[in-house]
């Protein structure tokens, strides 16, 4: 099981949620914790879990880490993930920003999951 941390400068980092080796992806809440998505570890496929089948919202590149967000179009480049299991959201003209990590991470598949269901929605939600 693969833990994942959002970043918070100067303070403890927070745990979002956990990655299971077998790509199913839970958050971390009082009680048991909620399951909100998996990944395809074979193709870096990730899919949002929701009442029907589940919706495809991006992939992981299993070669280098990048990671898309699907949409109408060519699909929207939004970070990546170290093989050291350290997550990053892309910014353009600037240093890519550190937003957090997945702790014992199997692979760059489980490392894009990680990025889209729990640590970029947990960003995007708290103000600037």
């Amino acid at each position: 099981m693969s833990k994942v941390y959002k970043h918070k400068p100067l303070a403890r980092d927070d745990l979002l949620g956990h990655v299971e080796p077998d790509g199913k992806v839970y958050e971390s809440r009082f009680g048991p914790d909620k399951y909100v998505g998996r990944v395809e570890i074979d193709t870096g496929k990730i899919y949002e879990a929701r009442f029907g089948p589940d919706q495809y919202i991006g992939r992981a590149e299993l070669d280098s880490g990048k990671i898309f967000r699907s949409k109408f179009g060519p699909d929207e480049y939004l970070g990546r993930v170290d093989e050291d299991g350290k997550l990053f959201r892309h910014k353009p003209l600037a240093p890519d920003e550190y937003l957090g990590k997945i702790v014992e991470m199997p692979g760059l598949a489980h490392g894009g999951a990680a990025f889209l269901l729990l640590v970029l929605p947990a960003v995007e939600e708290q103000p600037e």
